[in-house]
């Protein structure tokens, strides 16, 4: 099948964005757009539609498995990692890569996503002390472990502004693993920022339950969230 990939492409931080277009010809629907992009990378002499040379395009990737989350971007105007969508989606053969737009591009599909963490460490996600989870927060622990980090959530929330003091899904998912076990000062510190840059903030809107890559019930921890810090209650 012939496809048609259009890349949204920034050759910097300061760069003009700029749309470049080409060609690609397989029988593999079950390649992935990963794939696409490094086979396109390791392909001699590419040109475009115009006939113009395409220079390596800049994309992260580590794991290739849905493990790590480096591999976010927009895929026909949805975040999506790269790893995840195959071929086969593309019942047209039109293919749409851009960047998140949520995030200040580094260069082409790159983007920069360090407010996450810088949101994680002024909500003071971290522990003083060892600590120990009590069976019933076992399960709330291990289903908020296995956020990727990636940004999707983010990139749909109608109420994130990076600007801005609401902190989304990227942080009261992580927030989730201890929230209900810290002792004493420790919780009611972490009580005050969640309340303050998560609860006050969150539209309840659910885009990032429907957009999670790795389809985390993130219903069931905001609620579990809210529960503690609000209503000092804890909700299995």
């Amino acid at each position: 099948m012939n496809y048609t990939i259009t890349i949204l492409r920034q050759a910097d931080r300061d760069a003009e964005p700029y749309r470049q277009t080409v060609l690609f010809a397989t029988n593999d629907a079950e390649m992935t757009v990963a794939t696409l992009l490094k086979t396109l990378n390791a392909t001699p002499n590419l040109t475009d539609t115009d006939g113009k040379a395409v220079s390596n395009i800049q994309w992260e990737c580590s794991c290739l498995q849905k493990k790590c989350g480096a591999c976010a971007m927009r895929i026909n105007g949805r975040p999506r990692l790269a790893c995840d969508v195959k071929l086969s989606a593309f019942k047209n053969g039109n293919i749409l890569l851009e960047p998140l737009k949520k995030f200040p591009v580094i260069a082409d599909l790159i983007v920069d996503r360090s407010i996450m963490f810088e949101d994680l460490k002024n909500i003071g996600l971290w522990l003083e002390k060892e600590a120990r989870h009590t069976k019933r927060g076992e399960e709330l622990a291990y289903e908020a472990s296995r956020c990727l980090q990636c940004g999707c959530c983010l990139e749909v929330c109608p109420n994130f502004i990076p600007s801005e003091d609401f902190y989304s899904a990227a942080s009261f998912v992580p927030t989730a693993r201890v929230l209900s076990e810290l002792p004493g000062k420790d919780k009611a510190e972490l009580l005050i920022s969640y309340v303050d840059k998560v609860y006050k903030g969150c539209g309840k809107s659910l885009s990032c339950r429907d957009i999670c890559p790795a389809q985390i019930d993130i219903e069931h921890l905001l609620v579990n969230n809210n529960a503690v810090a609000v209503w000092k209650r804890f909700i299995k």
